[in-house]
Protein backbone atom coordinates (compact mmCIF):
# COMPACT_ATOMS: atom_id res chain seq x y z
CA UNK A 1 0.00 0.00 0.00
CA UNK A 2 1.32 3.79 -0.80
CA UNK A 3 2.39 5.99 1.44
CA UNK A 4 0.31 9.28 2.10
CA UNK A 5 2.87 11.10 -0.08
CA UNK A 6 3.25 8.39 -2.96
CA UNK A 7 0.16 8.13 -5.58
CA UNK A 8 -1.04 4.46 -6.17
CA UNK A 9 1.35 4.75 -9.63
CA UNK A 10 4.32 4.96 -7.61
CA UNK A 11 4.49 9.01 -8.78
CA UNK A 12 6.26 10.78 -5.58
CA UNK A 13 5.39 14.25 -6.09
CA UNK A 14 7.95 17.20 -5.34
CA UNK A 15 9.14 20.54 -6.17
CA UNK A 16 10.91 20.71 -9.41
CA UNK A 17 13.52 23.66 -10.10
CA UNK A 18 11.42 26.43 -10.77
CA UNK A 19 7.43 27.41 -8.72
CA UNK A 20 5.05 30.17 -9.76
CA UNK A 21 5.08 33.36 -8.12
CA UNK A 22 1.64 32.15 -6.15
CA UNK A 23 3.58 28.90 -5.28
CA UNK A 24 6.14 30.54 -4.33
CA UNK A 25 4.30 33.16 -1.74
CA UNK A 26 2.34 30.07 -0.41
CA UNK A 27 5.23 28.40 0.86
CA UNK A 28 6.91 31.32 1.93
CA UNK A 29 3.77 32.33 3.86
CA UNK A 30 3.75 36.07 2.34
CA UNK A 31 1.71 37.76 -0.62
CA UNK A 32 2.17 37.92 -4.28
CA UNK A 33 3.27 41.40 -4.35
CA UNK A 34 6.14 40.49 -1.45
CA UNK A 35 7.44 37.76 -4.24
CA UNK A 36 7.63 40.44 -6.39
CA UNK A 37 9.31 42.77 -4.25
CA UNK A 38 12.01 40.42 -3.41
CA UNK A 39 12.63 39.33 -6.86
CA UNK A 40 13.33 43.32 -7.60
CA UNK A 41 15.45 43.71 -4.73
CA UNK A 42 17.84 40.82 -5.97
CA UNK A 43 16.51 38.23 -3.25
CA UNK A 44 14.88 36.06 -5.30
CA UNK A 45 15.56 34.85 -8.49
CA UNK A 46 13.48 34.07 -11.61
CA UNK A 47 13.20 32.56 -14.92
CA UNK A 48 11.03 33.57 -18.29
CA UNK A 49 9.23 30.12 -19.51
CA UNK A 50 8.85 30.53 -23.30
CA UNK A 51 5.55 31.99 -23.09
CA UNK A 52 6.77 34.53 -20.76
CA UNK A 53 5.43 33.76 -17.56
CA UNK A 54 8.15 34.74 -14.71
CA UNK A 55 8.59 31.46 -12.05
CA UNK A 56 10.83 31.71 -9.13
CA UNK A 57 13.83 29.15 -9.16
CA UNK A 58 13.80 26.98 -6.17
CA UNK A 59 17.20 27.09 -5.34
CA UNK A 60 16.59 30.58 -4.57
CA UNK A 61 13.43 30.01 -2.22
CA UNK A 62 15.85 27.75 -0.18
CA UNK A 63 18.21 29.79 0.31
CA UNK A 64 16.15 33.05 1.04
CA UNK A 65 14.74 30.87 3.97
CA UNK A 66 18.11 29.69 5.10
CA UNK A 67 19.07 33.83 5.66
CA UNK A 68 15.59 34.54 6.84
CA UNK A 69 14.26 32.00 8.56
CA UNK A 70 12.40 33.65 11.10
CA UNK A 71 10.17 35.96 7.78
CA UNK A 72 9.37 32.52 6.48
CA UNK A 73 6.37 29.62 6.73
CA UNK A 74 7.35 27.03 9.02
CA UNK A 75 5.65 24.69 6.24
CA UNK A 76 7.94 25.69 3.71
CA UNK A 77 9.66 23.16 1.79
CA UNK A 78 8.31 20.16 4.21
Amino acid sequence: MPSPQTHADGFVPELGRSVSINHAAQLLGVSRRTIYNRIRDGRLATLRTRVGSQRVLVASLQQFVLVQPSRCSERAFL
